[in-house]
């Protein structure tokens, strides 16, 4: 035999047992990595889970072999442990939000000057105004600054504008309808009077509550 063939098949049989290898590898780390996920989420489920019992029936269903207990019983026991998960999950999100709302009112509530409008918006007067104030369906110009319930800034204008009152939330329209032109006020507008449960974008969350400072330029009917 030519002792170049020799050298060519020995360097086929060394990849050829490579890629043995290699699938054996892949094949032994699938099945691990699956044990290791269900594990991991097993582990934070039920603490105390028998572990033997785990794998017998893992095994057994995995194999289709007859299971040692009714599907009747299984099913009934795996809605109780879904019910019991389901009582232990932490609060939705929305309960959070809607509790941090409830304390931010009740502090700014209880601050000196603050008093309280229709429909929950609390107002503090910086400066008072003595001009006219806008109808229902009037027009208002305005400087503001809105900030949430943190400090920061997420809208804001340094030139005057005008809206109109159908336009805007219902916490302004409400609000800058007991406005006079020429006052200077901090608002403070729950959220069923902002964006409510939908929030606004990226920007406002659901159920976040608004800070306005608002200077009222003019006003029409």
């Amino acid at each position: 035999m030519s002792r170049y063939l020799f050298l060519s098949l020995c360097v086929c049989f060394s990849v050829a047992q490579a890629t043995e290898k290699n699938a054996a590898n892949d094949t032994h780390d699938l099945a691990y990595s699956l044990g290791a996920s269900l594990g991991e989420r097993l582990r934070q489920e039920v603490p105390d889970l028998q572990l033997q019992a785990l794998l017998e029936g893992l095994q057994q269903a995995y194999q289709g072999k007859p299971l040692a207990l009714k599907d009747e019983r299984i099913e009934q026991i795996l809605a109780e442990h879904e019910a019991r998960i389901a009582m232990q999950s932490p609060v939705p999100q929305s309960e959070l939000a809607l509790e941090n709302e409830r304390r931010f009112l009740i502090e700014e509530k209880a601050k000196p000057g603050v008093r309280e409008l229709a429909d929950g918006i609390l107002l503090t007067e910086w400066v008072q105004g003595t001009g006219a104030k806008a109808g229902p369906n009037g027009k208002v110009q305005v400087l503001y600054t809105g900030r949430l319930p943190d400090g920061s800034v997420f809208d804001q204008n340094s030139q005057a504008q005008w809206f109109s009152l159908d336009s805007v939330i219902s916490g302004w329209r409400s609000a800058l309808q007991n406005m006079p032109v020429g006052a200077k006020w901090r608002l403070v507008i729950p959220s069923a009077q902002a964006y409510g449960a939908d929030g606004a974008g990226d920007v406002i969350a659901p159920f976040t509550p608004l800070v306005f400072e608002v200077e009222l330029l003019g006003a029409k009917s």
